[in-house]
């Protein structure tokens, strides 16, 4: 009985142990439920979150407190800026990784890295300062030196004088890169150097040579940059109303910026117009003309311009524009001049004529018949333009604003004026640089 009695206890006790089993593993799924419902919850916050700003990390909405001075849509306000910055500088990061990895050869890598970041910030590029590098060649530390460089390329001048001046206390404006045997040009002295220099730029005004010459070394830079140069070439352009220097910082300033006709091309105008013909003999039809030809305009330095109208194309003619001593009989030779008006633009006249041609006297014709004497007269033409820009290039356009025939007679010195209509005939001229004027310098600046 009593070994009978043991076993019940004995069963009773194992079978409350299962039981307490059982409970504490109810109490251990149980309580990973709850995590993984807290996971969820969590995940559904964030989610929230990033959907709406106003909500908080829980997934509820923020009870309502005390009002602040600043009030709510400051706060909301608040949080946009602070979820905008760390998205921008999440972007920042993966715009980085992905250099990194490009730097290393990882290109599929880097192209994820770049898409992830440019999800983020689609402009990230552009707002990148680099200021902390990958650890590739060094790509943050070349910008930044860049952007330094970029801030002494304001006043590179005086950074060449200063460098040629802590050199040496003889200054030399350039020094032999390899030891050569014959003399250097660096042995001329300065008067002689800014001579050759006047050379380049020449009679023409070829400042395009000029700023080409000054790539050669940080001596010829400094050279390129004289004032009395540039000054000079001003005066040329200008004339008297070039004095006074302001707004422009230096004359070069000046006549970059300032409007002006250029001399090392040509400008040029094509008209096509659709012209009635004669009526047939049987006057069943009658033909249809297309006339089409060309004006020229070429401007010098020392005031004088010339003008040709022609149907022959460019490739003909501008060789023959290169001097105004040309054969060519049907140009017209004048002067012009510039005028800037009140409403700040500037215009080009010019009086052009034709050229004047002795013709020699056959006196045997005069002495067996009697000449009726011809009234004599003068033709020149006043045309007025318009200086504008177009494109990338500057003044480089023509745009008609005056055309009118002037006859004088020379008998009672009266003049006769016959003003032209400016239409769609009159199209604008436009500038063609020509390489070839601009060749050979006949005399120096």
């Amino acid at each position: 009985m009593a070994h009978f009695v043991s076993r019940i206890e004995s069963l009773a006790e194992a079978e409350e142990d299962c039981h307490s089993d059982l409970v504490r593993t109810d109490d251990n799924e149980r309580s990973g439920e709850a995590n993984l419902q807290a996971e969820l919850q969590m995940f559904r916050a964030q989610w929230m979150f990033e959907l709406a700003p106003g909500v908080s990390s829980s997934g509820l909405e923020t009870p309502p407190c005390r009002a602040s001075p600043r009030g709510p849509g400051v706060k909301s306000a608040d949080t946009r800026g602070k979820q905008e910055i760390a998205k921008e500088e999440k972007a920042k990061e993966l715009f980085l990784k992905a250099v990194e990895e490009e730097q290393n050869g990882a290109l599929y890598e880097a192209i994820k890295f770049y898409r992830l970041a440019m999800q983020l910030v689609p402009d990230i590029e552009f707002r990148i300062t680099y200021t902390r590098s990958p650890d590739g060649d060094g790509v943050g530390k070349r910008c930044v030196e860049d952007n330094e460089e970029d801030g002494k390329m304001a006043d590179l001048l005086s950074d060449f004088q200063q460098q040629l001046t802590l050199q040496d206390s003889s200054v030399k404006l350039c020094q032999p890169e390899l030891d050569v045997n014959q003399t250097h040009i660096s042995a001329l002295p300065l008067e002689v150097l800014m001579y050759i220099f006047r050379w380049v730029v020449s009679s023409d005004l070829d400042l395009r040579s000029l700023e080409q010459l000054s790539l050669v070394c940080r001596g010829f830079y400094i050279c390129a940059r004289d004032p009395e140069i540039w000054h000079q070439v001003c005066l040329k352009v200008w004339g008297r109303s070039c004095n006074k220097l302001v707004p422009y910082s230096s004359w070069r300033e000046m006549f970059l910026e300032r409007p002006r006709v250029r001399f090392d091309g040509v400008y040029i105008s094509k008209t096509t117009y659709i012209r009635q013909g004669e009526q047939s003999l049987d006057g069943f039809y009658r033909a249809w003309h297309q006339v089409e030809y060309y004006r020229y305009l070429r401007f010098f330095p020392d005031g004088q311009v010339m003008m040709l109208t022609t149907p022959e194309d460019p490739q003909s003619i501008v060789p023959r524009l290169r001097t105004k001593n040309t054969r060519t009989d049907a140009i017209l030779l004048g002067h012009y001049r510039l005028s800037q008006e009140t409403d700040n633009q500037t215009k080009v006249f010019a009086v052009i004529m034709k050229k004047k041609e002795e013709k020699p006297i056959d006196y045997h014709k005069c002495r067996y018949f009697r000449r009726v004497p011809v009234q004599e007269t003068d033709h020149s033409f006043h045309v007025g333009l318009q200086l504008c820009s177009s494109g990338r290039q500057r003044f480089n356009k023509l745009v008609w604003i005056h055309h009118s025939c002037h006859i004088t007679y020379k008998s009672t010195g009266e003049t006769a004026v016959t003003t032209f209509d400016i239409d769609k005939m009159y199209t604008p001229l436009f500038f063609a640089r020509v390489k070839s004027f601009t060749a050979f310098s006949e005399k120096p600046l």
